[in-house]
């Protein structure tokens, strides 16, 4: 069953009850009035003839039912009972005459002596009809009980059928005679009820009427309102059947309501946004494992071709070893010079994944306070000597502190300035700028040579990337270096962006914070892939032992 229909039943029903209650409480009060108001009336009328019975007058005559009867007794009695005489007209009692005639037309008298017999009886009946109808009383009246409004005399009342089928019921009173001749006998007398009865009758007719009218029109009223009180959750059920077909950014109208269905709606809004959030989650982190799959394909395609190169040159010079050059020095110092540089360019290429990969998993750095002016300093000091014919100054203020490890800031600064040397011609110069923005420190690294569009700028730090298709070593490296200078900033919790310099050249701008953030790992930094991919990336330690610069420590970015 439907909540609407639930409602509906819930209001009829109550709406019902409530009718019925008012229908009964508006009907009896209504007869109590009427009831109360024959009350009145016949407490009122028997004053005058308990006054005339206890006279002086003659006692009611024998036989006859007029002056100077005896009263009859046994079945006569009774036979008696019920009809007056042929031919009263309730104007023979002697006494009663002037009190009988002031009674209401169809008002029914009698009196009874001690013993319980019927003295007189009398209907006065109406000037329109022809009999007078008299009520069916008892044999024996009894229970009568003092009344304090009829000043402590016994009295009780009750309603009587009426002799006459097709007329309605009389009101009956029933007092006792406390003085005159008939002292210990009852006086009654009865009123018929017939427009009383008639009045009732139609009350009730016009509640029955006016309660199915009403409960009628609770019930439409009632279909209304549940409609329109019911149609925020319409709004609900509609916004619910839109999410599940996948348009999560739907939301329940009517959450700004301060009533239940707005709770409701406010509750669903808070839930939906989370749900959407989640989800949203959900395909970014799917879309960056999608982007990291990728990217780790290329990732094995590239150092695998990379790998492939010095691996089948090896496998040549190994090749000429076995046709004969190990017996000819010439072939032989040249087949070792070549098998060392081949297997030198695998060792940094395979130190320089590895560093990588260690920058990548988030292993911990150092953290000392290093002051940046000083590494690039020394960074300088140290291009000059292995390139000098790519002059490098140095532009600094004020000294420029930060936390971080000074090895792998001192490698950014080396993989950047071997950069310039390996991509532009000689002449070019380049300026090294530390300064202090704020809560960071920016270095700047800016050339004048060709420069690089935007198109380059953009894919300069990916692994292994050349402009060049044909993969041309030439300039030699396999594309690292600026991909471990993002690394390792990234790893300071900073960012590094390339673009073209606004008077020409390339400009590298590497900002990191001042203070590097609490690290919470419990492991200590890894001092051996330290020492190892600085054997690999930093040109500084092969500029001062002496080794040529390695090709493997250079992104391969052509800037023509």
């Amino acid at each position: 069953m439907s909540l609407r229909t639930r409602l509906l039943l819930a209001l009829g029903a109550v709406a019902f009850v409530a009718l019925v209650i008012a229908d009964v409480v508006t009907y009896q009060e209504l007869r109590s009035f009427l009831y109360s108001r024959i009350d009145q009336s016949l407490e009122s009328s028997h004053i005058p003839i308990e006054q005339g019975l206890g006279g002086e007058g003659p006692a009611p005559q024998r036989g006859a039912n007029g002056p100077g009867s005896s009263p009859p007794s046994g079945a006569e009695g009774s036979a008696n009972r019920g009809a007056a005489a042929p031919g009263d007209r309730c104007s023979g009692l002697d006494g009663l005459g002037g009190a009988l005639t002031e009674l209401a037309p169809g008002t029914f008298v009698e009196v009874r002596n001690a013993a319980n017999h019927v003295l007189y009886q009398c209907t006065r009946p109406s000037p329109d009809a022809s009999d007078a109808p008299a009520p069916k009383l008892p044999a024996r009246i009894g229970g009568l009980a003092s009344n304090a409004a009829d000043f402590g005399e016994p009295t009780t009342y009750f309603t009587a059928a009426s002799t006459d089928a097709d007329d309605s019921a009389f009101r009956v009173r029933v007092s006792t005679l406390r003085a005159g001749p008939y002292a210990g006998g009852q006086l009654v007398l009865a009123v018929p009820v017939g427009s009383t009865t008639s009045t009732l009758g139609r009350l009730l007719a016009v509640e029955l009427a006016v309660t199915g009218g009403a409960l009628v029109g609770a019930v439409l009223l009632g279909w209304w309102l549940v409609r329109v009180g019911l149609r925020p959750l319409r709004a609900i059920e509609t916004t619910a059947e839109a999410i599940a077909r996948g348009q999560l950014a739907q939301r329940v109208p009517g959450d700004e309501a301060r009533t239940e269905v707005g709770h409701l709606a406010r509750a669903l809004n808070v839930m939906l946004a989370r749900i959407e959030r989640a989800f949203a989650q959900r395909d970014e982190t799917e879309a960056d494992l999608r982007e990291s799959e990728r990217r780790m394909r290329q990732f094995v395609a590239d150092a695998s071709h990379e790998l492939r190169t010095p691996l089948a040159a090896v496998s040549a010079y190994a090749e000429l070893f076995d046709q004969g050059a190990s017996v000819r020095p010439d072939d032989l110092e040249r087949v070792l010079h070549g098998i060392r540089n081949e297997t030198a360019r695998m060792g940094h290429l395979v130190e320089d994944l590895l560093l990588l990969a260690r920058l990548d998993e988030g292993r911990p750095l150092e953290r000392n306070d290093v002051e940046l002016v000083g590494v690039a300093a020394d960074a300088i000091r140290t291009a000059t000597t292995v390139g000098p014919r790519w002059p490098v100054r140095l532009e600094a203020r004020e000294p420029v502190e930060v936390t971080g490890d000074r090895v792998r800031l001192r490698q950014i600064l080396d993989n950047l300035l071997a950069n310039v040397r390996a991509h532009t011609p000689e002449g070019t110069s380049t300026v090294i700028n530390v300064v202090r923005d704020g809560d960071e420190a920016v270095v700047t690294v800016a050339d004048d040579g060709p420069g690089v569009t935007a198109a380059q700028a953009a894919r300069l730090f990916e692994r292994f990337y050349r402009v060049d298709p044909s993969r041309s070593r030439r300039h030699g490296g396999a594309g690292l270096g600026l991909s471990i200078v993002e690394s390792i900033t990234k790893a300071h919790g900073g960012s590094v962006r390339a673009a073209h310099g606004a008077t020409g050249g390339s400009v590298f701008t590497v900002r990191l914070p001042r203070t590097l953030a609490p690290d919470t790992s419990s492991d200590a930094p890894d001092q051996g892939s330290d020492g190892a991919s600085d054997g690999g990336s930093d040109g500084a330690s092969d500029a001062v032992t002496g080794p040529p610069e390695r090709p493997g420590e250079h992104s391969q970015l052509p800037l023509t």
